[in-house]
């Protein structure tokens, strides 16, 4: 109910918001390719971790068992036209996410081309329909407890607390990987592209890593986000001001990373070994729709359904890892904040040798 407006609205105001066409060309451009490049390097680093520890391999979870047999087969030339929508309207209705955000970019870009007027109401009536959504977002999060307590209880009854505590293999991939992201990808990046020290950095920032994990939402954390970056971090007003709530919006990293392995584990719950073209099925869809994914406790699950369906694996199986996602939820906010300040540093450094 809520994914298709929240992502159309998010992604039209990520661009639409930047000012004009030359801002998108400037700035614009170089943070669309620094998000996109770590998002992709994350989503890649996932499905190698993942494939290595292969976790919940012969793993059976009672009460979980459905009739798949097969994860659907997708060709990559299939998947590349459908990106195209030939009736935006068929597309919202059938909640189809590549071709809402594919509509989206284009539809954003094209308003940076009209009058400051009418670009302001469009504008406007997207941040409200946004905001809108958010509210939404986080009545259905706040019922999710309830679910949670549901759903593990029904598991556990019916197979057991050793189901609970079999997850721990698939845990420990996510935190592997995500620390592997955060301390040595970002961080390289930060040193070769930025030329500036990220341990140093992150000790100038870390109140914002640390309220992203305790909150385990990126908005949450966006005002301190960018008064710690332009105070200690030495980022520009400007830069700040345009990376960094660009980047609680679209970069998550994270999220990302932990969507891929998730979906894999699913994959290896149910039994199909999903080929190398689903896997890059997976890696375009993931990275898509994290671009989409609300800066809120709990969004990469809401995102994950559109990943599942694209490769036809059952989505109760999230109930499964709803057990053990509110401690990962804030590791992989911790990323996501993370990579959203490595952006504005290196990006505002960029842009100053530019000048």
């Amino acid at each position: 109910m809520l994914i298709v407006p929240l992502i159309f609205a998010s992604v039209f105001l990520a661009i639409a918001t930047l000012g004009s066409i030359e801002d998108l060309k400037d700035l614009g451009i170089k943070a669309f390719i620094y998000y996109f490049s770590t998002t992709a390097l994350a989503v890649l680093l996932g499905l190698i971790v993942v494939n290595i520890i292969n976790p919940g391999v012969g793993l059976n979870i009672s009460g979980f068992e459905t009739d798949i047999a097969q994860a659907k087969e997708v060709p990559i030339s299939e998947l590349l036209i459908s990106i195209f929508p030939s009736n935006i309207f068929a597309s919202l209705s059938e909640a189809k996410i590549l071709q809402i955000i594919f509509f989206a970019i284009v539809f954003a870009i094209a308003s940076l081309y009209i009058s400051k007027n009418q670009k302001g109401v469009l504008v406007n009536f997207f941040d409200a329909i946004n905001d809108t959504m958010m509210v939404l977002a986080k009545w259905v999060i706040k019922l999710t407890p309830i679910g949670v307590f549901s759903l593990i209880s029904y598991v556990v009854a019916k197979s057991g607390y050793e189901t609970i505590l079999s997850l721990w293999e698939y845990v420990i991939t996510v935190v592997i990987a995500l620390l592997l992201h955060a301390v040595i990808v970002i961080s390289i990046i930060a040193y070769v592209v930025g030329k500036f020290n990220p341990l140093e950095y992150f000790l100038n920032i870390r109140e914002a890593i640390l309220i992203a994990f305790s909150t385990a939402s990126s908005s949450a954390t966006l005002p301190v986000s960018i008064e710690v970056s332009e105070g200690k971090g030495g980022v520009d007003k400007k830069s700040a001001g345009f990376i960094l709530p660009l980047g609680a919006t679209i970069n998550m990293d994270g999220t990302a990373l932990y969507e891929s392995i998730a979906v894999m584990f699913i994959a290896n719950l149910v039994g199909v070994d999903l080929s190398i073209t689903q896997q890059i099925i997976i890696f375009l869809t993931v990275i898509l729709s994290s671009i989409g994914a609300a800066g809120i406790p709990g969004a990469g699950l809401v995102m994950m359904t559109m990943v599942l369906s694209m490769v036809g694996l059952p989505l109760e199986y999230i109930a499964v890892i709803i057990a053990v996602d509110r401690f990962l939820d804030m590791l992989r906010t911790a990323v996501n904040v993370w990579g959203d300040l490595v952006g504005a540093k290196l990006l505002d450094n960029l842009r100053r040798k530019s000048l």
